[in-house]
């Protein structure tokens, strides 16, 4: 089944936004905490090699130097009680930060798969499409699956990958939902043009913040998403399944996929 829309609404851009739904909002405010969470993560990985490996040079430099030497010592002691308090700083302050976020808790239920396309796509398009005059087609090859997972958390993950598709792109631009599921898994892929000059532009109406919209035109690292995507990602492995961010090439669009099984249950 195949649906499209486009058109306007009457909430006008303004310098901080444009009015927004409850719904979206609250949205856009749980995709924050998990880009938080998220960078906090890869804070502490990052961060943690490169203080290891001083550390361990510290101690190959002390067997070098005079041990007679007291500056020289000092200078030594000081390199390694530094890493230590920076460690401890990782520990104290970023883990415990992210701590309560750390493992997420999935309320589990059978629920039917197409109405959950609909009221994703319908909240992007109230909520930003329809002002940017984006057109929102769905391409669902589903009929009565259901999936036993989090309704809520796959909800906002299918927004966030409509959403964030919509900001990519051009006024005027397209955007392509499709959804099928085989013996085992539900997939769904968001298709679009990426153009990074949409994501920044602030007379464009937005609804993923422009900390998130900025970071997310920088070039990744192999295997590494955006960090908007934080809570896609979460939220896919939680279910046992996964989460992809494809860059555009010459030849094919960008696209964002999900995978989760229908049976989903967390990762062991």
């Amino acid at each position: 089944m195949t649906t499209s829309s486009t058109g306007t609404t009457g909430a006008e851009p303004a310098a901080s936004g444009f009015a927004v739904s409850e719904r979206t909002a609250l949205l856009r405010a749980e995709t924050a905490l998990f880009m938080r969470d998220h960078v906090l993560s890869l804070v502490s990985h990052d961060l943690r090699g490169p203080l290891n490996a001083i550390h361990s040079w510290a101690y190959v430099l002390e067997r070098k130097l005079d041990a007679n030497d007291p500056n020289a010592q000092r200078a030594v002691t000081g390199i390694r009680n530094g890493v230590d308090q920076q460690v401890k700083l990782l520990e104290t302050i970023v883990d415990a930060t992210r701590a309560e976020t750390k493992s997420l808790a999935l309320a589990y239920a059978p629920f039917p798969l197409h109405p959950l396309l609909d009221e994703a796509v319908e909240e992007v398009r109230a909520g930003l499409a329809r002002s940017r005059n984006v057109d929102v087609t769905v391409d669902s090859q589903l009929a009565t699956e259901q999936l036993n997972g989090d309704r809520a958390r796959l909800a906002a993950a299918l927004w966030l990958m409509l959403a964030f598709a919509v900001e990519a792109g051009p006024e005027g631009a397209a955007v392509a939902l499709s959804a099928r599921a085989d013996a085992t898994a539900w997939h769904a892929a968001v298709t679009y043009n990426a153009d990074a000059a949409s994501l920044t532009d602030p007379a464009l109406p937005h609804v993923l913040e422009a900390f998130a919209r900025k970071q997310a035109t920088e070039p990744r690292e192999a295997k590494r998403i955006a960090w908007v995507f934080a809570l896609c990602k979460r939220v896919a492995e939680a279910h046992g399944g996964s989460f992809e961010q494809i860059d555009a090439t010459a030849d094919e669009a960008a696209k964002l996929t999900l995978r989760i099984p229908l049976s989903a249950s967390a990762p062991k």
